[in-house]
């Protein structure tokens, strides 16, 4: 059923109490009803034991003595009962006028215990105790009956106050739960209206939370966590999408700028080279970045596969050495390796692993400068491998420390302005690291250098 959620709680509340009401009444009715049962039970079986001391105080005197005992009894009970008394013969010693018009004729007692039955007599319902009892050598069958209309009369007012008040129950309880279903979603409706007031230009707003502590307040505090990962998100994507733009926009404007140049005027065969050399170079630049960006979207994405499988580390650092004097070739730097005698294994996959090496060590190069060192160390322990890149550059200032991973972040630009780079390196080395269950730091005083450490799970050789 497509019902509001209010109108839902009213219908479960009302269906809820509808059957406490049917089932407290019915109870009741039960109740009321063994209550006269066993109320008429005693009070019929009291009269026959009065009418039994009786006939046993008068046996001696005789049955006419003995009658007018029982008449003047019969005579003394004003609230309707009755009685009568035979011998086991079938002779009345003394019979209400009630019971000789009774039709058919009632069964006589045949055992000492009391037995009770429901009669009709002269149009009125009676509960009636018999019991044959014996005195003195002589026995008797006494039958005594009270009336049950009184109780029956009570027992049909019940039942139609039931009738009555059952109507009027059901609709408090209709109209309690639709208010109770209200004021409980009260909160849950001020939590819709202020989310549909939350737009772009409005993310940094968060619902209110309630004082009470309860599922709602719950709710809300996630929903506010939920909009806070969304606003940090948008403010990502959103300072990703300027710094992209203007990293872009350099060097397609020195594209656009040296062809233009070149064509105001004829130029020499060498300086038009000169010309498409420098294209060469902003194309390759502009490439890399690239690619570096379309990493970092499916990473975000997360359609960047890994295919993981054991790997041997030893044989990546030392790639990533030679690589590093090509790169390092023109400032004569001094490169140090430091690897452990025994193989260190890890579950990782090998092209992610060579991009993250190389990222560090090219850092390393590019702000070292001519005749400083490098080195690269790689080391195991029980549970982890720790490769460690160490220069003597340039050095990053303590405050930036916290934000070389983020994207687009160069540490002191003034300084790195002749240094090629986009700042998107060690954002894909930190999500590398992440995507192997790995760490990476990096400690570094200004003017001293830098030392960047990743931690990666060692795992057994297949």
């Amino acid at each position: 059923m497509n019902l509001p959620i209010r109108s839902k709680l009213t219908a479960l509340h009302s269906g809820v109490m509808i059957f406490s009401f049917a089932s407290f009444f019915w109870i009741a009715d039960l109740g009321f009803r063994h209550s006269i049962e066993t109320t008429v039970n005693d009070a019929s079986r009291t009269n026959l034991d009065v009418v039994s001391r009786l006939v046993q105080s008068k046996i001696n005197r005789g049955p006419a003595s003995m009658q007018r005992e029982l008449q003047e009894l019969s005579e003394l009970w004003a609230n309707g009962a009755i009685f009568e008394v035979a011998e086991a013969g079938g002779n009345w010693i003394f019979q209400s006028s009630r019971f000789a018009q009774s039709y058919p004729d009632l069964p006589r007692p045949q055992k000492a215990q009391v037995t009770f039955l429901t009669r009709n007599l002269d149009r009125m319902q009676y509960q009636i105790a018999s019991q044959r009892v014996a005195f003195n050598g002589q026995t008797f069958d006494i039958l005594a009956a009270v009336p049950t209309e009184p109780f029956d009369q009570a027992l049909d007012n019940f039942r139609l106050i039931e009738k009555e008040i059952l109507p009027l129950l059901v609709g408090l309880a209709a109209l309690l739960g639709y208010w109770l279903s209200g004021r409980s979603l009260a909160p849950v409706n001020r939590i819709i209206e202020t989310a549909e007031h939350i737009g772009v230009e409005s993310l940094s707003r968060r619902l209110e939370v309630p004082s009470a502590r309860d599922e709602l307040r719950r709710l809300t505090q996630a929903i506010n966590a939920m909009l806070d990962r969304v606003e940090r998100s948008f403010q990502r994507i959103t300072q990703f999408t300027a710094d992209a733009s203007h990293d872009l926009r350099t060097p397609v404007s020195i594209i656009r700028t040296s062809a233009e140049l070149s064509l105001r005027r004829p130029r020499s065969a060498e300086d038009y080279c000169d010309t498409l050399r420098n294209i060469l170079q902003t194309s390759i630049e502009t490439s890399e970045l690239l690619e570096n960006l379309l990493t970092l979207a499916r990473a975000d994405a997360g359609a960047a596969d890994l295919d993981m499988h054991p790997l041997e580390l030893g044989a990546h650092v030392r790639k990533v050495k030679e690589r590093a004097e090509v790169l390092s070739c023109e400032k004569e730097l001094e490169l140090v390796l430091n690897i452990p005698g025994a193989p260190v294994w890890v579950r990782a996959d090998a092209v992610a692993i060579d991009r993250l090496l190389l990222i560090l060590v090219d850092n390393a190069v590019k702000y070292t400068p001519t005749g400083g060192r490098c080195e690269i160390e790689l080391a195991s322990t029980d549970q982890h491998a720790q490769i460690t890149v160490r220069d003597t550059g340039t050095g990053i200032a303590e405050t930036d420390l916290g934000s070389i991973f983020e994207r687009f972040t160069r540490a002191d630009r003034t300084r790195s302005r002749n240094i090629p780079g986009a700042g998107l390196g060690l954002a894909i080395a930190r999500w590398i690291t992440d995507m192997h269950g790995g760490t990476i730091a990096a400690q570094s005083e200004l003017g001293a250098g830098s030392s960047f450490q990743v931690r990666l799970p060692t795992q057994a050789s297949n």
